[in-house]
């Protein structure tokens, strides 16, 4: 790769510590020794980049990962749930069809036995009825035997 050449600067950079005695003469480095520079800077900031941009990329499938995962693990709380609630419905929905067969054969039951002690009352009532003929036949014959006696004795 070419890159233009830029304009050296005269002067000497000043050393961040006295003590240092590194200093930097712009006249006398080596022109390519400073581009060569700047593109070891720009190749190390490329492939830092680079390398940032892989470990976000790599949190970033992390996070989905684990957010499917949680996700997953919601979803399955609720649905054990859900499905438990599901099988209390239908166990539930059983009970009720069985107490409903046993409604319905206690009904015709009940209805049957009030059919038979209506029956047995109206019975009673006839024998009521007809013991209360018998005393009034009884009681009609009395007095016609009575009444026979008399007209035969007089």
């Amino acid at each position: 790769m070419y890159s233009p050449q830029l304009p050296l600067a005269s002067g000497r950079v000043p050393s961040s510590s006295p003590s240092s005695s590194f200093s930097f003469d712009a006249q006398h480095a080596d022109p390519g020794g400073l581009e060569a520079a700047l593109l070891q800077i720009m190749h190390d900031h490329h492939h830092t980049s680079l390398r940032l941009r892989d470990q976000a990329e790599r949190a970033k499938k992390d996070a989905i990962q684990n957010a499917a995962r949680v996700s997953d693990l919601l979803v399955d709380a609720v649905n054990s749930g859900v499905q438990e609630s599901f099988i209390n419905e239908k166990r539930i929905e059983r009970e009720i069809r069985a107490l409903a067969v046993t409604i319905a054969r206690f009904m015709k039951q009940t209805n049957q036995w009030l059919t038979t002690t209506h029956a047995i009352n109206t019975a009673i009532k006839e024998i009521g009825d007809f013991e209360n003929w018998m005393k009034t036949m009884e009681f009609d014959c009395k007095s016609i035997t009575a009444a026979i006696q008399n007209i035969h004795q007089a």
